[in-house]
């Protein structure tokens, strides 16, 4: 209980400041793999989480996540420079420093076929393959899920997550 009103009083958080929206994004992105349903493939070997052109939200997770463990994985947080280098990932992290709309179809195939979650954190990146994407709306941060894209990939998006967002996109 005390993981969700934790989680919750973040979404109502006013933005204070890129290192403090880093560390927040860092930490829902943290807690959105404990809301997902994965599938079998994705509990083997190491839980990867695959950060996108944003060193600082990297670091931040490494720092959050290290000792950790997803089940009985450990976390494991790998820098690409380009979404064609995203490889054999749970989670891809795609930042704003990247094009999503442009490099959602690199990235879509880059996991097909594989059990990964795509976050995102630009405008409309929902219609274009994003199973999460963090929005700012009245100067707060906030995210909207879509359902449909996650299923594709075997992911299913618990009711608890989906009643924590913004925008459920169906």
């Amino acid at each position: 209980m005390k993981k969700i009103i934790f989680f919750l009083a973040l979404t109502l958080l006013p933005m204070v400041g890129q290192a403090q929206v880093a560390k927040f994004k860092s930490v829902f992105t943290l807690s959105f793999i404990r809301h997902i349903g994965w599938t079998e493939t994705a509990k083997e070997g190491d839980f990867v989480i695959g950060v996108v052109r944003d060193k600082e939200i990297a670091d931040w997770m490494s720092k959050l996540s290290a000792g950790k463990k997803f089940g009985f994985q450990n976390v494991v947080i790998k820098q690409f420079k380009s979404p064609e280098e995203v490889v054999d990932c749970q989670v891809v992290y795609v930042s704003s420093n990247v094009n999503f709309g442009k490099h959602a179809s690199t990235i879509v195939d880059k996991v097909n076929g594989g059990s990964t979650l795509i976050i995102t954190e630009s405008e409309g990146a929902c219609n274009s393959g994003s199973m999460i994407n963090f929005v700012v709306r009245e100067d707060k941060l906030k995210f909207e899920i879509h359902k449909a894209n996650a299923a594709k990939f075997g992911l299913q998006v618990s009711s608890k997550l989906e009643g924590m967002s913004n925008a459920i996109s169906l």
